[in-house]
Formats: C-alpha cells, sequence, structure tokens
C-alpha cells in the first residue's frame, strides 16, 4: 500500500519548485541596488515570498506541521543564495538533503562520474543519514542546544549565521508572550557561546491584528525592535507582515505545542526526519502554483527598524565583516559590483 507523504514532504516540492523558478538555472539575481537615497540598499524577492507563504495556506497547514514557519526559512535562504553565498553554505539547501556539511558536499563533487552519482542519490533519498543528513539541526549554545532555522556554518568556522523564524497568524494575545519570552532566551544562549555569528529574529505575522488586536501589535513590534538593540540579544530582527484572505486563513492556532524534549547533539535519528518524499508531476505543480492564495507583504506598515530590507541587509554585512576578504568571495563581489556603477 502506497503511503501518503507528509504535508511538510508536499510542501518541499512546491517550495522546491517557486525557487527554481526565481532562480532558472541556479542563476540567483543580485538584491544590491543603489536606492532613490543614493545608498547601497538590499531588495528582496517579495514576490517569491508571497509565493512561498501561499504554500501552507494551500495545504491548510496548521502550526505543528512546520510548514508555515518553514515557508521563512525557505525565503531567508534564498535571499542568503541570491547575496552570493554558496548553495551548500546556507541550510536548509534548495534541494535534499536540506542539512549537508560542505566538507561532505565537496567530498562527493570530487569523487569520479559514476561514484558520484550514486553516492548524490543515495544522499537525496536519504533525509536522515545518522551524522552526516538531516532536515533540522541543532546548535549548542552557553547551556544548552537550540533547533536553529536558517545556518551558514562550516568546522573551518564554526556558525557565522543563525537565525530563527517564528509565524503567528491567529490567537495574538494568548502565544505572542510565549513566543517572544521563548526568543529573548533563545538569544542569550546562542550569543554567548557564537558572540561572531550573525544572530537574527524574523517573525512572520499576518496583517489582521492590525485591526483584531491593535495594542497587541503595538506591544509586539516594540518587543521585537528592542530584541534587535540589545548588546546581548540578536543583531537584529525582521518583521515580516502578511495580508491574505479569510477564506485562506489556516486552521486556528491551538495551545503552543508542547517542546520537543532536550534535544541531542547532531542531526535527528534515522527516521525521523521527512517521512515521504512527494512525487508530483512538473504540470501538475505548476498549476497548483497559479492556483495558491494570495498573500501581500504589508512592507509600508512594518516598522523600518523591522523591514525585511534592513534585516538582511546587517546579516549579511554581518558575516563578511567577521571574516576575511578571501572569504565569500562572491557575496563580496556582488555587493562591490553595484557601488562601482
Amino acid at each position: 500500500m502506497a503511503v501518503r507523504p507528509s504535508t511538510k514532504a508536499e510542501a518541499w516540492v512546491l517550495f522546491d519548485h517557486i525557487v527554481a523558478n526565481a532562480a532558472l538555472g541556479g542563476v540567483y539575481g543580485n538584491p544590491w541596488i543603489i536606492g532613490p537615497d543614493e545608498q547601497l540598499h538590499f531588495d528582496p524577492d517579495y514576490e517569491t515570498l508571497a509565493q512561498l507563504l501561499g504554500v501552507p495556506l494551500h495545504l491548510k497547514a496548521g502550526t505543528q506541521s512546520g510548514v508555515p514557519a518553514l515557508a521563512l526559512d525557505v525565503w531567508l535562504s534564498y535571499e542568503l543564495r541570491r547575496a552570493g553565498f554558496e548553495v551548500d553554505q546556507v541550510w536548509p539547501r534548495p534541494t535534499n538533503p536540506r542539512i549537508l556539511p560542505a566538507a561532505v558536499a565537496a567530498l562527493i563533487k570530487s569523487l569520479p562520474a559514476g561514484l558520484r552519482g550514486q553516492v548524490a542519490n543515495r544522499i537525496a533519498k536519504n533525509t536522515s543519514i545518522p551524522n552526516v543528513t538531516s532536515s533540522s539541526a541543532a546548535i549548542l549554545g552557553k547551556n544548552y542546544l537550540k533547533q536553529v532555522d536558517v545556518i551558514i556554518t562550516d568546522w573551518a568556522t564554526g556558525p557565522e549565521l543563525l537565525v530563527s523564524t517564528k509565524r503567528m497568524d491567529s490567537s495574538y494575545g494568548k502565544n505572542a508572550p510565549h513566543r517572544i519570552e521563548e526568543s529573548y532566551g533563545d538569544a542569550k544562549n546562542l550569543r554567548l557561546r557564537h558572540p561572531l555569528a550573525a544572530l537574527g529574529f524574523v517573525f512572520g505575522l499576518r496583517s489582521d491584528i492590525l485591526q483584531t488586536e491593535p495594542k497587541t501589535a503595538d506591544w509586539l513590534f516594540d518587543l521585537l525592535v528592542k530584541l534587535g538593540q540589545e548588546d546581548d540579544a540578536y543583531h537584529a530582527t525582521c518583521l515580516v507582515l502578511m495580508e491574505y484572505a479569510d477564506d485562506a486563513a489556516l486552521p486556528e492556532a491551538q495551545d503552543e505545542p508542547p517542546p520537543a524534549g532536550i534535544l541531542e547533539p547532531g542531526p535527528e535519528p534515522e527516521g525521523e526526519g521527512e517521512d515521504v518524499s512527494a512525487s508530483i508531476l512538473d504540470a501538475t505543480v505548476d498549476q497548483i502554483i497559479k492556483r495558491l492564495p494570495k498573500v501581500k507583504i504589508l512592507s509600508d506598515r512594518t516598522p523600518t527598524e523591522l523591514a525585511p530590507s534592513r534585516f538582511l541587509a546587517a546579516m549579511v554585512m554581518r558575516v563578511l565583516g567577521a571574516t576575511p576578504v578571501n572569504m565569500h568571495e562572491e557575496a563580496r563581489r556582488r555587493r562591490a559590483a553595484v557601488l562601482s556603477k
């Protein structure tokens, strides 16, 4: 009997297709521009973000599925590749496995063609090979392991970028305090062990909070700004304010899901990753993407301090500023190419 793919596996098929269409042939556009103020700015691809955010709405994927926040992870990793960081440097990767150590990726590329194909195929079909691949990663902070959503790391450098993402589409007054308290603790835990890493926090929020709970919105925006200003918290914080129709809404959020327990070092045990790969014809995927619920990013309602453009620029510059000029050369070249015009 065929096993139905998980919601997350189905989402990955759509996510991958959207990103592949945005970067045809693996070619990523340069996000840096000179703005009307004649200053250098990071220009996010909001069209791709809107499509990615439509996937969990289409799948009616609840918070506990992990898919709503995963849309943000996929977009952030895509933007970091647009900035010039290499495909295998940024997790989650745009293909399976989502987390693959750079040293393993380099080894695979060095193998003879026939063997390279066999190994690459085996790795692609196994989401979680113990101590090799994974669908998620835990990073050791000062006192405990923390699952981090978007990462740039290597054994030679240690973590260079760590971004945590959260998303909230309903029950704002009930769940917002928990999200903020958790974020404060996670920031200090990671910052104290990895002070040179670019540490960021991205919060996806449905825009109806502005009408239904305006005081909660003001409180939340204020704390998000402060999270990015304190010496022992995040280097930058970001708000993605999403507007979509009521008939596309996700299932009503329940109480916060219970903690996963004490995390173990390394990737998750075998069998605990994405359970089944989904297989959908490209033509079908194209049709689904065309019919995805429409999402609008309200950048004009987002506080300047929390703008995605400001956040992405801060994260990229933090990584480049903490490494020598002979590292991340493509990321440096892309930025310099716009400045030299």
